[in-house]
């Protein structure tokens, strides 16, 4: 590889970062490189659920009880995530983890029957109550909780392409678990992403060429245990609280990472038929599916090439 193009991998947020940039100055490539694992860093800091310290969990904490001061770019991404709820009809919604906390994956234990049914009722994004002037959420009923899952890691490589093109990078790829980014070429030809196989690790069903583009996968494979036959994963239907089950993996590619990772998550829990139609209404947004029995279906704009 040539000594201009700086590459390193790091794990933050949960999952495998890895990031690509051109910069003739090997210092500089490797500040910059550094500058989006500390971005990706900040945003783990402020959205993660798992950190007691997070804004996210103090909304979570508290938010039953009062209204939480916030900072103004976790309100403006959680008001995001209401205008992809609106936009699917409930099926993006980040109260899912009003059930999705009770899951627990690596120790394969979930909630029973009657308590599936009690926590469902905190399922609603109509719950968040947001007041962008004041920067602050509330949760409209005790039992309510919200995880940015479905949507921070690809609003977290489309800041961290920002930070870059404020600092002149014209070349780069970052990603993020099945969240990537890519800024102009790779320097005369296009970035090739791969997208996952969802029953076997080492395939790839294909590779997608990308110039100035994001693309995210949602997979019913990362976290899932089996039970009786049955999968369960982390990708909840906020209809049921269960998780969906309707097809495999979606793929969304588009010019937005916070866009194509909340409408991957959405399409996933739509399923073949509106997920395809919803993206078929977008303009500059595709989708590869792969259904419960593994066959792929695309939206139009794939199906022309």
């Amino acid at each position: 590889m040539q000594a201009q193009w700086h590459v390193a991998d790091a794990t933050i947020m949960g999952t495998s970062v890895h990031v690509e940039l051109w910069h003739p100055d090997v210092r500089t490539g490797k500040a910059l490189v550094a500058s989006v694992f500390d971005e990706l860093r900040r945003i783990d800091r402020l959205m993660s659920p798992y950190k007691e310290a997070s804004e996210l969990s103090r909304i979570n904490r508290d938010g039953g009880q009062h209204t939480v001061k916030v900072s103004a770019e976790l309100v403006s991404l959680i008001r995001q995530s209401q205008r992809i709820s609106e936009l699917t009809h409930g099926a993006f919604d980040i109260t899912f983890a009003s059930v999705g906390f009770a899951y627990d994956y690596r120790s394969a234990t979930r909630p029973d029957r009657g308590r599936l049914d009690a926590l469902h009722s905190g399922i609603d994004y109509r719950n968040l109550i947001t007041d962008a002037t004041a920067s602050t959420v509330s949760l409209g009923r005790p039992g309510v909780k919200i995880d940015l899952g479905g949507i921070a890691k690809g609003y977290a490589v489309e800041r961290s392409i920002g930070l870059l093109q404020q600092h002149g990078i014209g070349h780069a790829l970052v990603t993020a678990g099945g969240d990537t980014r890519v800024l102009g070429d790779r320097r005369g030809r296009p970035w090739l992403v791969g997208v996952r196989h969802p029953r076997a690790r080492s395939k790839l069903i294909t590779r997608l060429p990308l110039d100035n583009e994001a693309i995210s996968t949602s997979g019913d494979y990362e976290r899932f245990f089996e039970e009786d036959g049955v999968r369960y994963h982390h990708i909840i239907n906020p209809r049921t609280g269960d998780s969906a089950r309707q097809v495999q993996s979606v793929t969304v590619v588009g010019p937005d990472a916070t866009q194509t990772d909340g409408l991957s998550t959405s399409v996933f829990v739509m399923g073949v038929e509106r997920g395809l139609a919803l993206i078929d209404s977008l303009n500059g947004y595709e989708t590869i599916i792969v259904d419960r029995h593994g066959e792929l279906h695309y939206s139009q704009g794939l199906e022309a090439r």
